[in-house]
């Protein structure tokens, strides 16, 4: 029954139509992000503000991902079997870019949090050197569940063999330990997280029922941080995906199961990456025109200049 099942899940899994559904989503989207980090680099004015480092940062993290779930899925279509190196370093990479992306959305935050409540102090508080040292900070954090399992498989398990199927967290990482410190650190990122998004998003709008002046910008502040907590969200069921997608938990017929699956996939992994960095740099009134300047190659719009203030 088991056998039935995977040879069902490989050929449902290569179907064309699927795998179109998938890439082209992806290849979208990573132009698109690939156009706004060139829009950001060919204006240096906006990379001295941290908000838009972080920005940069968030759409790199992004575009990140969304190449190494590319990549799985074509490990996956294309059955491609591997030894375990290839596959830990692969699947640690996307492990780490997906705690990323709440991350940066609560440094986000903070950031927005000190422009607002804190406007004579964030010239000293959020300049770019700190914020190439939060982006450090992040990288680390994220990186520590992800080396905390290497260093266990290394000292647990035979590190070299070849896998029986495509390349998956689960056929590598086999043990439950893996599963324990991968679920604890999760819950551990989402809770530190959402405390810091929720704790601005409550102090932003208090400050925009307060303010006598410069109302307007805490208004939009307060708008930004409750996109952060919906992003947050679509992050989180991001992450939940692997445990919503169990086989186990399945129990009707196994060809419905994959289409479950599929939607699963595409609702949960590719779609929010996509649309993320894409709702929020559009939002933003500078950075707007500049991005379609570069878009359309120049035929709809011209770029401001922006005066070093």
């Amino acid at each position: 029954m088991n056998d039935t099942r995977e040879v069902t899940q490989e050929m449902l899994f290569q179907t064309p139509v699927k795998a179109l559904l998938s890439m082209l989503p992806c290849f979208l989207f990573l132009y698109v992000n690939s156009v706004m980090l060139f829009a950001l680099l060919r204006k240096p004015l906006l990379l001295e503000s941290s908000r838009y480092i972080l920005f940069g940062h968030l759409l790199l993290t992004d575009s990140l991902q969304l190449l190494v779930t590319m990549l799985l899925y074509i490990f996956a279509v294309t059955m491609v079997r591997m030894i375990s190196y290839v596959c830990i370093i692969v699947t640690l990479v996307a492990a780490i870019t997906v705690k990323m992306s709440p991350l940066n959305l609560a440094v986000m935050s903070l950031e927005r949090y000190v422009a607002i409540c804190f406007p004579l102090r964030h010239a000293d508080i959020a300049t770019a050197r700190r914020t190439v040292v939060a982006i450090a900070v992040m990288w680390t954090v994220a990186s520590l569940d992800s080396f905390t399992q290497l260093f266990l498989f290394v000292s647990l398990e035979n590190t070299s063999f070849t896998l029986p199927r495509f390349c998956t967290r689960n056929s590598v990482f086999r043990l439950q330990i893996y599963s324990t410190l991968n679920k604890a650190f999760t819950i551990l990122y989402f809770v530190l997280v959402s405390i810091i998004i929720i704790y601005t998003y409550i102090a932003i709008m208090i400050t925009v029922k307060s303010a006598s002046s410069n109302i307007r910008n805490a208004t939009k502040a307060h708008r930004t941080v409750l996109l952060h907590l919906l992003q947050l969200c679509l992050c989180l069921t991001s992450t939940l995906f692997n445990m919503i997608n169990s086989s186990s938990l399945w129990n009707i017929n196994p060809a419905m199961a994959i289409h479950i699956q599929y939607a699963l996939f595409l609702g949960l992994i590719i779609f929010p990456k996509c649309l993320s960095p894409l709702i929020y740099g559009l939002r933003d009134h500078t950075f707007r025109h500049v991005f379609k300047y570069y878009f359309t190659f120049g035929f709809k719009t011209t770029v401001r200049s922006f005066p070093k203030s």
